[in-house]
């Protein structure tokens, strides 16, 4: 005879968020300040696997130039005591580039193409994940993990559109760069704002700021995820991301929430173009301060900023916006040779 019983177990039933550390991934152009952003999170260490750190004042592990120093200071980082809340790896593509080096120094390969029929990058990939699936235990102890990575250019083909456009995206292999975004809770790409100007004919001409800024979210652009309902732009400031790290104080430390701060005042370049952008064609202007010797180039050939302009002379522009517009106007006449 079947009798019918009741659980005399409860369901087990959490409500509501669950607070935990962060896994985070921050990547961008080589030099935006990805590294010095990572350092103000709480009380971190760097574990500066292609030694780009050394103008920061942060705490840092000493050795880890190969495969082995990187797992032993992780392994030393799960079981030791130490004040420390958040790992930085910096960067994600060098943490791979050593990985590939051990394995085909263990195999006595000279590169990892070496092991045939993409052999290599399936024992990469699965290195990777094993090395990803390590930092458990930081993650248990309650440490936050922060990626930093470099970010390339790829063409990228849509499977339900016809071409191809750019995008930015992470500096790893084809196969690990998934994995790494899977991985994380948040992926953010840090980049510079830049203001376009068209010329007469037709043609654009990039007007490049200092202001700096995280994307949070996907775009055919650039690759960006985020649990935490963040904002698609945010500012370049660790106070932006008080809903991944909590509020963090100069030092590194948590500290509650501050009252929010006033809105930081507009950039020289944000101020020329509000103020001449519907008077004169903007291209015009930054071609004048070129021929007037205000704005130059950089060693790499990019246009320098407008926000270096000499305070004085950026005074005088948009104190008598009228007299500076005749003069961009009366330069075009002469340069193009019209009466």
């Amino acid at each position: 005879m079947q009798t019918n019983t009741k659980s005399t177990n409860p369901l087990t039933i959490r409500r509501g968020r669950i607070p935990r550390p962060q896994k985070v991934v921050i990547y961008g152009p080589e030099g935006v300040g990805k590294s010095t952003l990572a350092g103000q999170t709480p009380d971190p260490v760097f574990l500066d696997t292609e030694g780009g750190t050394h103008h920061l004042d942060v705490a840092r592990f000493d050795a880890v130039a190969t495969w082995e120093e990187i797992t032993a200071a992780v392994t030393q980082l799960a079981k030791a005591d130490h004040p420390f809340k958040t790992l930085v790896v910096d960067t994600a593509d060098w943490l791979e580039k050593r990985l590939a080096e051990h394995l085909c120094r263990k195999s006595n390969k000279d590169s990892i193409e070496d092991f045939g029929y993409g052999k290599g990058w399936v024992i990469l990939t699965e290195e990777f994940a094993r090395f990803l699936n390590s930092l458990d235990g930081l993650l248990a102890r309650g440490m936050h993990v922060v990626f930093l990575a470099h970010a390339t250019v790829k063409k990228f083909e849509a499977p339900d559109q016809a071409g191809s456009y750019d995008r930015f995206e992470l500096k790893l292999s084809k196969s690990v760069a998934p994995l790494l975004k899977e991985w994380a809770d948040v992926v953010l790409f840090a980049n510079y704002v830049t203001k376009v100007a068209e010329k007469d004919n037709g043609k654009m001409r990039g007007v490049g700021g200092k202001e700096r800024v995280l994307f949070a979210t996907h775009t055919a652009a650039y690759d960006a995820k985020n649990r935490h309902g963040l904002p698609d732009k945010l500012p370049f400031t660790i106070e932006a991301l008080a809903p991944v790290f909590g509020a963090v104080a100069e030092s590194g430390g948590s500290v509650a929430a501050k009252p929010e701060a006033a809105e930081p005042a507009p950039s020289l370049t944000d101020r020329v173009f509000a103020a001449f952008q519907h008077m004169a064609d903007m291209a015009n202007v930054v071609d004048f301060l070129v021929a007037r010797g205000q704005l130059g180039y950089t060693q790499e050939g990019q246009l320098e900023s407008i926000d270096n302009l000499d305070p004085a002379y950026a005074a005088r522009m948009l104190g008598e916006p009228d007299r500076f517009v005749a003069a961009v106007a009366e330069w075009v006449k002469e340069k193009e040779g019209t009466p």
